[in-house]
């Protein structure tokens, strides 16, 4: 097994539930596969969001992508303690420059950063104001 190299964050793991899914992304999904991850805090955004559709076809084929396509394919790495630490560090610093992120993406650039791999977002801007972090986007 290949180890991670990738960290795909909430947006880029939704890409292929997407009516007209970005052929530049898929592609690159395609050709990464066996090298990427997602953080818990992804993993429970893709959730939140599952649980909040009404019953449906769209609820099941986003159950379905969940559970049968993306459970069993990605690791889902914890925010853990080095990450916390990383986070805590990366908003003290933030905040004294009169910043703020959202929490839920400090913990996702925190994953991507303890364990040495690259953030793909379709959000970028949410992630550039952390510091050493290598942030991509696939939609070429």
């Amino acid at each position: 097994m290949v180890s991670p190299r990738f960290l795909l964050d909430t947006s880029t793991l939704s890409e292929p539930l997407r009516p007209t899914p970005n052929a530049g992304l898929m592609r690159r999904l395609r050709v990464h596969s066996g090298q990427l991850a997602i953080a818990a805090t992804t993993w429970h955004e893709a959730l939140f969001g599952l649980h909040r559709l009404p019953d449906g076809h769209r609820k099941q084929s986003v159950q379905d992508y969940l559970f049968q396509v993306v459970a069993p394919a990605l690791p889902i790495l914890p925010y853990d303690e080095m990450a916390a630490e990383w986070h805590a560090r990366e908003q003290a610093r933030l905040s004294l420059l009169g910043q703020t992120a959202p929490f839920a993406d400090g913990q996702i650039a925190a994953v991507a950063k303890v364990h040495g791999l690259t953030l793909v977002t379709e959000n970028a801007s949410d992630f550039l104001s952390f510091e050493g972090l290598t942030v991509e986007s696939w939609r070429r």
